[in-house]
């Protein structure tokens, strides 16, 4: 899931990379200046969550002010139930993995609490046994393959080298205005990627801010310097698993625009403020508020 193909990871090295040496990241945007101007929040008394910040499927923000002002809950739905439960596989299985835990999948879907997900079983775990297989074998097979050219490796040694990442990660996010209970899709410390894992739809621009942000954070509290980002585009089309990547380099422009809707939506919260709705062309079907705005 979180692995390079061998077209990736020469946009990584040969494009990539270089830019980011060249061009670099301007010293007041990286996350260890948390404390000083522009990333120092000006409301200090509100900390929201990554995904608030992040999200612009309402066009307003005004899902931000309904939530986390009027305390009005979403409605939740099939794309919030899949996404929810592929997120699950992909860091339970890989933790795992990693840990070296004898687990499977039927034993994996015995801890999940149904009352949380707004859907019916049949419908979400065939493609979620789907996704889980598929990371079995590409893990298993990554495995032996590096078990074959390291003989003499430790099993830790091997699983570390196989499965080079950080999986939810837990991290404070309070430097910056954020939660201090964030968790990090996936960090590749080897190639030093910060990734962000996104089920269903097409690629939009603003999907950058949240591994973006993410590095923010890892950065003012690890003080480790995050170059470049990837969100995963998870899908299942025709019973099928489809993967898209967007690799990408964090630029300033991408951290000044993180930082402009973390200004944003903090200050709809600090003075409460209703931006009013999107028309309703605007406003996506499937939002958690479309019915309070429009129902």
């Amino acid at each position: 899931m979180y692995f390079l193909s061998d077209l990736e990871h020469k946009l990584l090295i040969n494009k990539l990379l270089p830019t980011a040496r060249e061009v670099g990241v301007s010293s007041e945007l990286r996350g260890w200046n948390w404390h000083t101007p522009p990333l120092k929040p000006f409301y200090e008394n509100v900390k929201l969550p990554m995904y608030t910040v992040c999200s612009k499927y309402c066009p307003t923000g005004r899902d931000v002010y309904l939530s986390f002002v009027e305390g009005v809950r979403g409605a939740l739905n099939f794309k919030i139930a899949l996404g929810k439960i592929l997120h699950g596989v992909v860091s339970d299985y890989l933790q795992a993995f990693i840990q070296h835990r004898n687990l499977s999948f039927d034993s994996w879907v015995e801890k999940i609490r149904w009352s949380e997900i707004p859907a019916k079983p049949e419908d979400v775990l065939p493609p979620a046994r789907k996704v889980w297989n598929y990371l079995a074998k590409l893990c298993e097979a990554r495995y032996v393959e590096i078990e074959a050219r390291q003989p003499y490796a430790s099993e830790q040694d091997l699983i570390a080298s196989t499965v080079p990442f950080l999986i939810e990660h837990k991290i404070s996010g309070e430097l910056l205005g954020l939660s201090g209970l964030l968790s990090i899709d996936c960090y590749d410390y080897l190639h030093a990627i910060m990734f962000d894992l996104k089920v269903g739809g097409e690629p939009k621009e603003w999907h950058r801010l949240a591994p973006v942000g993410y590095a923010l954070v890892f950065e003012s509290v690890h003080e480790v310097p995050i170059d470049i980002c990837c969100i995963v585009y998870l899908n299942m089309i025709d019973d099928r698993i489809v993967l898209k990547k967007d690799l990408f380099f964090a630029s300033d422009e991408l951290r000044n625009w993180w930082i402009e809707e973390r200004d944003r939506k903090l200050e709809i919260v600090a003075e409460g403020r209703d931006p009013g709705k999107p028309s309703r062309s605007e406003c996506p079907n499937d939002c958690m508020y479309y019915d309070v705005c429009y129902g």
